[in-house]
């Protein structure tokens, strides 16, 4: 009887101070394993297909795809690091250690805000090029992009490294047994987090989209009027097919991140502060999905990714100057 009481213990040995496991109901634990187990993979690949596309043919080093693939690196990670570091922490003790658990939660953080910034700068991108078609290849530049993307990810690395500097200097601070990784969220810190980190940059996101879309859909309008010549070509000039279409999928993109971590994050900040209990390991599960919608999302909608994917998985990307190959 003591054998099979101890086994429900991550360590029966230390029944005084062990997690019970698993930590969720075994039903949710198989549910949670089977999907995150069925898009881990899924998301790893298909954002690494996005990666070596962009990265590999030079005619799409465009701004544009630059901070495409800025999103992707986090949508990788995701994929690579985090779902299955999700599915261990849920269902099944937690055995890497405190440190493990602190760095898990600081990627977890990490790769959230670097994504939202990419949002944000790819609705900057589409704003410029819609509104202001004119002044796109002056203002928004290869260099300035990479500039841009850079101090995205050093501000997702230097927030994040302030927003979890406690568990990060001492491992294990919110586990209130051996066998467990938690994080708490104070109020204080809520507060300001829901504000700086996510209530501007999807505030400033909503309002420069709408932007877009009203005067995409205005001058989408002027293109099919047969009014006068002049006034088509001066439609044509302001903003091409190319320029709405790539505003209609990246807008597409970015409903789809509005839907999936609008709901997910104010959850979890009204979830007493505790990152753990069911309900909010649905909502994160909700915001890795996002990370596989992304590259699915150019799949349906841009035929140079395409395009893109079959000279890959053809191995025809190792044959001689196929860089300078025209895919579009």
């Amino acid at each position: 009887m003591e054998i099979q009481k101890g086994a429900e213990f991550c360590f029966p040995q230390l029944l005084n101070s062990s997690c019970r496991n698993p930590t969720l109901h075994w039903s949710r634990s198989l549910l949670l394993n089977i999907v995150l187990s069925f898009f881990s993979p899924i998301t790893a690949a298909l954002n690494l297909l996005v990666i070596i596309s962009v990265s590999h043919f030079r005619q799409l080093h465009t701004p544009t795809n630059i901070l495409l693939v800025s999103l992707a690196v986090s949508d990788f990670f995701v994929g690579l690091l985090l779902m299955p570091l999700e599915i261990f922490r849920n269902t099944t003790c937690w055995i890497l250690g405190d440190l493990m658990c602190s760095v898990y939660w600081y990627l977890n953080f990490s790769f959230v805000c670097a994504t939202i910034g990419n949002i944000l700068l790819i609705s900057v991108d589409r704003y410029v090029a819609i509104c202001y078609p004119l002044h796109y290849p002056n203002r928004i530049t290869v260099a300035r992009v990479k500039l841009s993307v850079c101090l995205c990810w050093f501000y997702a690395i230097f927030y994040c490294s302030f927003y979890t500097k406690d568990i990060l200097i001492q491992p294990g601070r919110y586990n209130s047994c051996y066998g467990e990784c938690v994080f708490f969220i104070n109020d204080m810190a809520g507060i300001i987090d829901l504000v700086l980190f996510f209530l501007i940059p999807v505030m400033v996101i909503i309002v420069l989209y709408t932007r877009v879309f009203v005067v995409a859909v205005s001058q989408a309008r002027a293109m099919r009027s047969h009014v006068t010549a002049v006034t088509l070509q001066r439609s044509l000039n302001q903003a091409n097919k190319s320029e709405l279409k790539a505003a209609r999928t990246l807008g597409i993109l970015v409903v789809v991140f509005l839907l999936c971590y609008c709901p997910s994050y104010f959850f979890t900040f009204f979830a007493e502060g505790m990152l753990n209990d069911p309900a909010t390991v649905f909502f994160i599960t909700v915001i890795y999905f996002n990370s596989c919608l992304n590259p699915l999302i150019y799949a349906l909608f841009y035929s140079w990714f395409r395009n893109a994917v079959k000279r890959i998985i053809t191995l025809q990307i190792f044959t001689h100057d196929t860089n300078e190959a025209n895919i579009l």
